[in-house]
């Protein structure tokens, strides 16, 4: 079982991306899926967690800003991220979560990708 993060780059402030999650070796559709994101000497924080049913839940700082979505058929996870600020910066990663709905909580997913770098310059 695998996921794979992608999309990541460098971008100026106000721009966009959009990171992708491919999930190989079993399906993840009956998965509640997450990102997260750990900048340089911090804590791996939430992002935004999707349901398997397509609930979404958001942290505060993106709210607005980022869009999770999943395309079940393609076993692949989305987050496009709109209006990236300088503090966006950080490694995101993506993660399936034991249970079928969105959660926030580090402790409740059970397989992790192995990161994107997001930069965004001022």
């Amino acid at each position: 079982v695998q996921l794979q993060a992608s999309g990541g780059g460098l971008v100026q402030a106000g721009g966009s991306l959009r990171l992708s999650c491919a999930a190989s070796g079993r399906t993840f559709s009956n998965n509640g899926m997450g990102w997260f994101r750990q900048a340089p000497g911090k804590e791996r924080e939430f992002v935004a967690s999707i349901s398997w049913k397509s609930d979404t839940i958001y942290a505060d700082s993106v709210k607005g800003r980022f869009t999770i979505s999943r395309d079940v058929y393609k076993n692949t996870m989305y987050l496009q991220m709109n209006t990236l600020k300088p503090e966006d910066t950080a490694v995101y990663y993506c993660a399936a979560a034991r249970s079928s709905s969105a959660t926030s909580q580090v402790s409740n997913y059970r397989s992790w990708g192995q990161g994107t770098q997001v930069t965004v310059s001022s």
